[in-house]
C-alpha cells in the first residue's frame, strides 16, 4: 500500500482555483505598463476618507491614555465605531448609510486588521504579497505575479499597518532600523524595508502560510513529490538520519521542513530554532525558540547562534532549526555529530553539492580557525540526506533531487542522487515537462532503514521510464 493510501488524507486549497476576485491578471501588459494604468490621482471621496482617518486616530490615541488595554477585538470595534460616528459628526459630514458602512468596513480594516490587503491575507489562492509602496502591491498566484487592483490609500496608512504588525511581536521599525523580520498571528512570514534604505516608499513583503500546515498527502497531490521519494523521506525521518532541506528563495524549503517535521514521532521532545517562528509541529511535546533582534541601545540581541546553544541544554531529541544562514551552522554541525541524530535544518543553495559548500562557508562565518577538511570531516558525518527543492520557470515547486552523503573522498564531500526529477521541456503554454525518477542507486542507508524498523522495499529505487518516450532510464 502506498504511502498516499496510509496517510489520512487532509482537504487543502485548489492551487488551481481562481482567486475571489481580489486581484484582475493584466493580460498583455508588462508589470510596468499595467501599474501605469492602476496608478491614479485620489479622488474627493479617498482624500476626504483619508483626513477622517487621521482624525479618527488621533482621536483613538487621546481616548487610550484612560484604557485598561484588556478590551478583546469586538469591544475595541465597537469603541471605533462609536468614535467614527462622532468624527462624523464633528467634521459636519452628511454620509449616506451605504457611505458610512463602506467607511466603517475600511476603518476597521485599517485600525483592526491590514487595511487594503486583508482581503489578499484570506484569500487561500494567494500565496504571497508584495507592497511596493502604497499604490503598487503584486500578489503570486499558481507560482506567478500579477499585479493587484488593491491600493492603499495613503503612505501614511500603510505605516500604519506595518507598525501594527511589527509591534505585535515586539519589535519596531523606524529610521534608526529600518528593516525588520516579524510574523503574523497566523504564522506568515514578514519582511518590512523603510526609507531611506527603499527609496520608493515603505516595502512589506508577506509570505503567506496554510492556516491547516501541508501533509505529505498534499505534497504528492500537487506533485511536489511522488510516493516512493515520499516513503524514503519518511523512512529516512523516523530513523534519525540529519536531513537538509536545500533550495533557492520561495522554493518551498520551509513547506518541506515542517512535512518532515510531521514525521518526528510523538513521544520524542523537538525543540525548534527560528528567526520568525513559522513552523507548524503538531506534536505534543514541542519547545519553540525565537530570535531578538537588538534594542533601540543596541542591547539584548539573541541570535540563532545563541538559541542553538542552548537548545542543547534542554534534552532535546530532536533540534529542527528554520535556516542555518550564519555561525549557528557549526552548531548545528557539532550537534549533529554529538548524539542529536535526526535533526532537521534548511539551507539556500541551488543543488545537493551547493548545499554542501554553502554550508562550509557558514561553518567558516562562525569564526572558527579550522582547515577546510576538517571542516569537510564535520560536514560528511553531520548530514546524512539533502532534499533539493525548486521553483521551477512555471512557477512550480518541485523537489527536484533527493541525494544521499557517501562520505569524505579525498578532499571532497561525495554526493549521489538517490530520486530526481528530469525535466523533458516545456509545454506551449509554459507549463514545464518532465518526470520523477530514481537513479537505480541502492542508498547506502538502506540496511540502516530496515533495522531501525522502517524499511522500505527495494522497488521503490527501481529508475521508471520517461512517460513521454524521450529517453530516460
Amino acid at each position: 500500500m502506498s504511502l498516499l493510501d496510509r496517510v489520512q488524507k487532509q482537504q487543502a486549497p485548489d492551487p488551481n482555483a481562481p482567486p475571489d476576485g481580489a486581484y484582475v491578471p493584466q493580460a498583455g501588459q508588462s508589470p510596468r505598463q499595467s501599474l501605469a494604468a492602476a496608478t491614479r490621482a485620489r479622488t474627493p471621496s479617498e482624500l476626504q476618507g483619508e483626513r477622517i482617518k487621521n482624525r479618527l486616530q488621533a482621536r483613538l490615541i487621546e481616548e487610550s491614555a484612560d484604557d485598561s488595554g484588556d478590551e478583546d477585538r469586538e469591544q475595541r470595534a465597537a469603541k471605533i465605531t462609536d468614535a467614527l460616528t462622532a468624527v462624523i459628526a464633528e467634521m459636519g459630514l452628511n454620509l449616506t448609510k451605504p457611505e458610512k458602512q463602506r467607511l466603517l468596513d475600511s476603518v476597521l480594516n485599517d485600525f483592526l486588521g491590514l487595511g487594503p490587503i486583508e482581503s489578499l491575507i484570506s484569500d487561500p489562492t494567494i500565496t504571497e504579497i508584495m507592497v511596493n509602496g502604497p499604490d503598487q502591491i503584486f500578489v503570486e498566484h499558481k507560482g506567478k505575479l500579477t499585479l493587484s487592483t488593491v491600493q492603499f490609500e495613503s503612505e501614511d496608512q500603510l505605516r500604519r499597518v506595518i507598525d501594527r504588525i511589527v509591534s505585535t511581536i515586539g519589535r519596531r521599525i523606524d529610521e534608526g532600523s529600518p528593516m525588520v523580520d516579524a510574523r503574523l498571528k497566523d504564522g506568515s512570514r514578514v519582511n518590512v524595508i523603510i526609507p531611506p534604505l527603499a527609496l520608493n516608499g515603505p516595502i512589506l513583503t508577506i509570505r503567506k502560510f496554510s492556516k491547516d500546515p501541508y501533509k505529505i498527502t498534499d505534497l504528492i497531490k500537487f506533485g511536489t513529490i511522488t510516493d516512493p521519494m515520499a516513503q524514503f523521506v519518511r523512512a529516512c525521518v523516523r530513523s534519525r538520519l540529519n536531513m537538509l532541506v536545500s533550495g533557492g528563495t520561495g522554493s518551498g524549503k520551509t513547506t518541506t521542513l515542517n512535512v518532515l517535521s510531521s514525521f518526528i514521532p510523538e513521544e520524542e521532545r523537538v525543540v525548534t530554532v527560528e528567526d520568525a517562528a513559522e513552523l507548524q509541529l503538531n506534536q505534543e511535546h514541542v519547545v519553540t525558540l525565537e530570535s531578538r533582534p537588538a534594542t533601540v541601545e543596541g542591547r539584548g540581541r539573541i541570535a540563532i547562534r545563541d538559541l542553538v546553544v542552548n537548545a542543547l541544554r534542554m534534552r532535546p531529541d530532536r533540534i529542527v532549526v528554520g535556516e542555518c544562514r550564519g555561525g549557528e551552522a557549526l552548531d548545528m554541525l557539532q550537534a549533529m555529530n554529538t548524539g542529536h541524530d535526526g535533526s532537521l535544518t534548511t539551507i539556500h543553495a541551488n543543488s545537493p553539492r551547493d548545499s554542501l559548500n554553502r554550508l562550509e562557508t557558514l561553518v567558516l562565518m562562525a569564526g572558527a580557525e579550522l582547515p577546510s577538511r576538517a571542516i569537510r570531516e564535520q560536514i560528511s558525518s553531520a548530514i546524512n540526506v539533502i532534499v533539493q527543492q525548486s521553483r521551477l520557470r512555471d512557477g512550480s515547486r518541485k523537489i527536484i533531487a533527493v541525494s544521499e552523503v557517501l562520505g569524505l573522498h579525498g578532499d571532497q564531500v561525495k554526493v549521489q542522487d538517490i530520486f530526481v526529477f528530469k525535466q523533458t521541456g516545456v509545454s506551449e503554454d509554459g507549463k514545464v515537462q518532465g518526470y520523477f525518477t530514481a537513479t537505480g542507486i541502492i542508498p547506502k542507508y538502506f540496511d540502516h532503514l530496515q533495522s531501525s524498523g522502517e524499511g522500505v522495499g527495494k522497488d521503490i529505487f527501481t529508475p521508471v521510464p520517461d512517460p513521454a518516450g524521450k529517453g530516460g532510464n
